[in-house]
């Protein structure tokens, strides 16, 4: 009977349901042929959504938009301008700048994508760059999002498998660093072979007043690292603060906020949190069908009876990941399939923490990966390029992302050098 879950889930992706729905309408046909009790559904909703840390996510994701809206987003990318626009090709550079600094207030692609693709791609586009090149690194630059911290992504596998929050925090930074280094170093040399503009050097009092009118609100990022890292307080904590505190820079400090685009800011934010606390809902459903089923057991049973290297292991998930990644949402493929997947890798020998960030690593990839990279249709839509132009010009930036993916599944000190250092 597992068959009509998935035909009913397959269904409902090809005519375009959201992913929510799509889950739950696979639920619900798959009980009605099993003729179980329908009072299931809000059961198991409920004890999905029923986690103390799960509550972090709507305070990250209003402390976000409050940020967004106070102006936050245009101050880091003057600042990054200061610093990088010299150099050829250099809103490019400060594309991928700005969303390194901007994912740690963000937390997710897809946002990242919105927020600064609005304001990247026409100033892009504006000054003589190539529409769909624009649209291309604006996309790939926001997988940097749920990798740097505080993740949303990293929240939802460390509530899924009892890891530290913390810990998975500080696994993600240097991976994060690697993929925005190395799509600059991609970025340069495509600017140079297609002679893209610069801008003239900032001075130096530039950069310093840029930085300090961009210091108060990338000190909420120090702020939210250090209190969980440190054990100050709990990540859900950690982003009631972030709320105070975001409220209190953008009011008082960048004097944007006020109480009418603060409503706009919460309404927006209670949509964004309500849509997720419906997927995991649905997702808990859709795991305790499969549990029910033994479908983890299947999986797992299958792989091992494969092969039982580690890294031969790691290659099969990082592609099956990858090919989620290209039509499903992180957030509802961590659902899903991170706890099938880390029973498998620890039984092999990897590290629970590495194996976080690899599976939030590969899904960001996949956002960015036609044919229905999420994350491609945000920027085309935006650039009004074709999705195919722009999957093309973010060909060379897929292949850097793949190869750091490559360094960091087999190099797990890459992963877990930060959180041995700060908190072993």
């Amino acid at each position: 009977m597992i068959w009509i879950l998935f035909a009913c889930f397959g269904l409902a992706l090809v005519l375009r349901f959201p992913i929510a729905f799509s889950l739950g309408f696979s639920c619900f046909i798959y009980l009605l042929f099993k003729d179980i009790p329908l009072i299931i559904i809000p059961m198991k909703m409920y004890s999905g959504i029923d986690v103390f840390v799960l509550l972090s996510i709507p305070g990250f994701i209003i402390a976000g938009n409050l940020m967004n809206q106070g102006g936050l987003t245009e101050k880091i990318i003057k600042f990054c301008n200061h610093v990088l626009g010299h150099i050829r090709g250099g809103l490019s550079l400060v594309n991928i700048g700005a969303s390194m600094l901007f994912a740690g207030i963000s937390g997710t692609a897809i946002s990242d994508t919105a927020s600064m693709g609005s304001v990247m791609i026409p100033a892009m586009k504006k000054e003589g760059y190539d529409a769909d090149y624009s649209c291309a690194i604006t996309a790939a630059s926001s997988t940097v999002g749920p990798i740097i911290p505080p993740s949303v992504p990293m929240i939802i596998a460390a509530t899924l498998s009892g890891l530290s929050v913390g810990k998975l925090f500080l696994a993600g930074a240097i991976p994060g660093l690697l993929l925005g280094v190395g799509m600059m170093l991609v970025a340069y040399f495509i600017a140079k072979r297609k002679n893209y503009p610069k801008h003239p050097r900032s001075s130096f009092n530039e950069i310093i007043h840029g930085f300090f009118d961009t210091f108060w609100s990338l000190l909420m990022m120090f702020i939210i690292l250090y209190g969980i890292v440190g054990g100050i307080f709990t990540p859900t904590e950690a982003s009631v603060i972030a709320i105070l505190y975001a409220l209190i820079i953008g009011r008082f400090v960048y004097k944007k906020l006020n109480l009418k685009n603060v409503q706009v800011v919460l309404l927006n934010s209670m949509k964004t949190s309500a849509s997720l606390m419906v997927l995991v809902g649905f997702a808990n459903l859709f795991g305790w069908i499969l549990i029910v089923e033994q479908i983890p057991q299947t999986i797992a049973s299958e792989i091992l009876d494969f092969t039982t290297n580690k890294y031969v292991v790691l290659l099969l998930i990082n592609i099956l990941l990858i090919v989620v990644g290209t039509f499903m949402e992180t957030i509802a493929a961590l659902l899903i399939l991170f706890p099938i997947l880390l029973n498998v890798a620890v039984s092999v020998g990897v590290d629970p923490i590495h194996f976080g960030v690899i599976a939030v690593l590969n899904l960001i990839i996949g956002l960015t990966t036609p044919p229905v990279g999420v994350c491609l249709f945000v920027a085309s839509s935006i650039g009004k390029v074709s999705i195919g132009k722009v999957a093309k010009a973010g060909f060379p930036f897929l292949l850097i992302n793949l190869f750091i993916l490559i360094l960091v599944t087999l190099f797990p000190e890459l992963s877990l050098f930060l959180p041995e250092m700060f908190m072993d």
